[in-house]
């Protein structure tokens, strides 16, 4: 699969300080890629450079196979954005404030731009100014701005900030149209691990400015670890009862009241049987998966895989 964005050793420093480092991104044409990571990672600051609203401090980023610059950047006109928050003239319609955008790109598609409008479920506002709009129909007019060129990248910056579950499931079903039926390859940063989850095919990892892990989610499922979690107060008497009496090794204490078992033979059932009849309390006992959210805390914890 052809790369649409290719970065090497992308870094950015600003007063003294480095706020991306060493970054070796890859996004595939026709995928959702998804920058996951804490606020102050550096997502944004990736975004601007890969979008030349900044400029990087050193490195080398690839667009369409091309090599992205000060001096050349004609791949930008095959590329929609919305980085931080849709700035719109406020005294303006929808309308108006797509045929403003259309004109500074040279795009002239009256019926294109109605149709961008339709696609975000814009339609009965053509005298509303965008002043009277509320935040979930400010995104969705920003997208519609990302898109209405028919790019064939789409990048978005927290594109679910603000909104409330509705309008976020609206954004994901949106993205999600967008890349299927129309073949737009997007990149979304998120701190929200439930969004990315839901609507990337990949993620790449962030943490301090750095990219510490590339992964497809289809490959994070399929190595997710099953296992049981049992809360008790007398931990250490618990765990030597499995040891001995059902020959469980594989196991590990966490936060002094919690042990996790990974041996995929014992059931819930045959443990607290075990645990009763040694008169051990059990205040919980719970079979999990591991989760994304499992795998992003141990990342940026910088501890690895959690498994």
């Amino acid at each position: 699969m052809n790369s649409i964005i290719q970065t090497s050793k992308l870094t950015k420093i600003a007063n003294g300080n480095t706020i991306v480092s060493g970054v070796n991104l890859n996004v595939r044409k026709g995928e959702i890629f998804g920058l996951l990571g804490p606020n102050g990672a550096g997502k944004t600051t990736i975004m601007k450079m890969l979008t030349g609203l900044i400029l990087p401090t050193s490195g080398t980023i690839m667009l369409f196979g091309k090599r992205f610059s000060e001096t050349a950047k004609e791949g930008l006109k095959r590329v929609g954005s919305i980085i931080e928050y849709p700035i719109f003239f406020e005294h303006l319609t929808a309308v108006e404030n797509l045929q403003l955008h259309c004109e500074y790109l040279g795009y002239y598609d009256q019926q294109g731009m109605r149709q961008a409008l339709d696609l975000v479920q814009l339609t009965g506002i053509e005298g509303k100014k965008v002043k009277e709009f509320s935040l979930g129909m400010k995104q969705r007019l920003g997208i519609a701005r990302a898109a209405v060129t028919k790019p064939e990248l789409i990048v978005l910056d927290e594109p679910t900030n603000g909104l409330d579950p509705i309008g976020i499931k609206h954004m994901r079903d949106l993205i999600r149209t967008l890349n299927q039926e129309y073949g737009i390859t997007f990149l979304l940063s998120s701190h929200i691990l439930g969004e990315i989850e839901q609507v990337a095919d990949r993620i790449g990892v962030i943490r301090q400015g750095q990219l510490v892990d590339e992964v497809s989610l289809q490959e994070l499922r399929r190595h997710g670890t099953d296992y049981i979690e049992i809360l008790t107060s007398n931990v250490q008497r618990s765990a030597f009862l499995l040891e001995q009496q059902l020959q469980i090794s594989n196991m590990k204490i966490v936060q002094d009241q919690r042990i996790r078992i990974y041996d995929a033979e014992i059931s819930p059932g045959q443990i607290t049987k075990l645990l009763v009849a040694h008169e051990i309390e059990i205040e919980e006992i719970q079979k999990h998966t591991s989760t994304l959210e499992d795998y992003f805390y141990h990342q940026i914890q910088g501890r690895g895989e959690p498994i």
